[in-house]
Formats: C-alpha cells, structure tokens, sequence
C-alpha cells in the first residue's frame, strides 16, 4: 500500500503488476475500498496477463482522505483520478470501472481524454429510481445528521465508519466542516443526481459523450438491474457510436444476487468481476492504440 498527496488530499494507492506495462486503473462502486471482494482478484489478473494496474481509494472510500470540495462528489472523483495518473507516470491509461466507477471513469475520460487509452465500463449508474436513490444514499442522510446534531452525528454515521477507522484523520476533517456549509454542498451534491432528458449518467452532457475519442468497450446491464438499467447501457453506447457493447460473462440478476449477498455479510458485490480479465486483456491489448 501506499499513499500520496494530490492538491491536499492524501490518496491511498497500490499498483501491481510490471512497472513500465500499458496501465490499466480499476475503480470500484459505492463508497467502497480497492480491497472490496472481486477488485484484488481482478487486479491480480489483469498484472498476469502484462498490465501494470492501479488499485485506488478515491475520496471518501477506504483509507483516503474525505473531501467535499468540488461541483459533486463524481467530479471531484474523476480530478483526483487524473491528478493521480499523471503523479504516478502511468502514461496514457485505460480506465476500468464499473457502478459509480463507471460514472467516475466517464467523467475523467472526457475531462482528460488525451491521458485515457481505453474506457471500459459495466453496471454504469442510471435510470429514476436509481439516481434519485443516489442523492437519498450518498447526501440526505449525511445533510439530515449535520442538522439534527452537527458534523460529530456526521462522523457516526455508519456510512463513515470504514473511512474514519481506516484513516482517522478523517474524523477531524469531518468534524472542522461547518454544518450549514456542509449542509448546503449535500444539496448541490443531490441535485447533480438528479435524472436527465439529455443524458443518462449525472455529470455528463452530450458534449461530453462527444469527446470520448479512445476505445469504449460497455457491458450491457442486466434487464432485472433497477440500480444500473438496461436502458442506461444502451443509451451511452448511442452517445458513444464507436463504443462496442457486449453481454457481461455473469447472469442477468448478478447485481441482485451480489447485492443480496452483501446485506447478509457487509460485502460481496464485485466478487464476479475477476470474469472479466481475459475480455479486458483482449479489450486493452498491448499499448496505445490508434484513436478512432
């Protein structure tokens, strides 16, 4: 493991496989850790078959620094992914993702699309009843604590529990915020889930889509997936005209199953995810590749 400092945050990091290979970094869902279930595996993988992979805690996952700086918590994700990739040397690298990685992914593609080699993307985030769940997941509960008993209810919540055990330090940063400020950025933070006519991921125009020159490999959501909707899936591989989309290696209620699993045991989702490798090795193939 291994941390850096990247415009004040300190960032959790771990990179396998050969130094100097075509870099590959996987971006997990939810707030969750790089060692989540399924992510190590994959990783493992990935370094077998020549990549050099990144492994990262963005902010407010794992053991890196909680921040809430930024137009909405993806955004900031996706600079730090880029400030990370250009700290580290990786080079142009293919981005990995799948969930709300996906979405970060698809932000610091067409934020930075020159340091991008690929985009490949499964379980992206969407549909009504998903995005409004988000705002109500990642905000509410966190803007309601802060004003019933200001940041020291924040830092209890169960949601920060992970963040502040594996970084306590992290506490501190919660408890110096001042609650109406924070109060006021949840706010900001949950509309920018808030469902779209033009787009169907939170944070991404038209004009965004646009410039997602690279490779995109998409796996197709599940048809039983409220979460990450089939729809979804279809829709940014139509705003993306040379992406491929392809059917995922795990059934179609693998999101439901996983998901089912995790409430029992507290985690679970990504452990299908090392199915992958071989098509992401194939995908990603040696070196940059010519833009389309």
């Amino acid at each position: 493991m291994a941390r850096i400092s990247l415009a004040g945050l300190d960032i959790e990091y771990e990179l396998l496989g050969p130094t100097g290979a075509p870099a590959i970094a996987l971006t997990p869902g939810g707030r969750f850790p790089k060692d989540s279930p399924g992510l190590p595996e994959l990783a493992q993988a990935l370094a077998a078959g020549g990549r050099r992979v990144l492994l990262w805690d963005r902010p407010n996952c794992g053991a890196s620094d909680v921040s809430f700086e930024g137009d909405n918590e993806s955004d900031l994700q996706a600079r730090t992914l880029i400030q990370l990739i250009g700290a580290l040397q990786l080079g142009p690298t293919a981005l990995a993702a799948g969930s709300a990685g996906s979405r970060v992914s698809l932000i610091a593609a067409s934020r930075a699309p020159d340091v991008v080699s690929h985009l490949a993307l499964w379980w992206i985030s969407g549909g009504a009843l998903s995005l409004i769940s988000l705002a109500a997941y990642y905000c509410v509960d966190s803007a309601i604590a802060a004003s019933r008993g200001g940041m020291a209810a924040v830092a209890a919540l169960p949601g920060w529990s992970l963040q502040i055990q594996r970084n306590p330090r992290n506490r501190d940063i919660l408890l110096a915020q001042n609650p109406e400020v924070f109060i006021e950025t949840m706010e900001r933070w949950a509309l920018a889930y808030m469902p779209s006519q033009s787009s169907p991921v939170p944070g991404m125009s038209p004009e965004g889509f646009g410039r997602l020159r690279m490779p995109v490999l998409i796996f197709r959501n599940g048809k039983s997936d409220l979460s990450h909707t089939r729809r979804t899936s279809e829709w940014v591989h139509e705003l993306i005209p040379h992406s491929q989309l392809i059917d995922p290696p795990w059934p179609d209620n693998e999101w439901n199953q996983r998901s089912e699993y995790a409430m029992k045991h507290g985690s679970g989702h990504f452990a299908g995810w090392p199915m992958i490798a071989p098509t992401l090795l194939t995908f990603t193939g040696a070196g940059k590749p010519a833009r389309p």
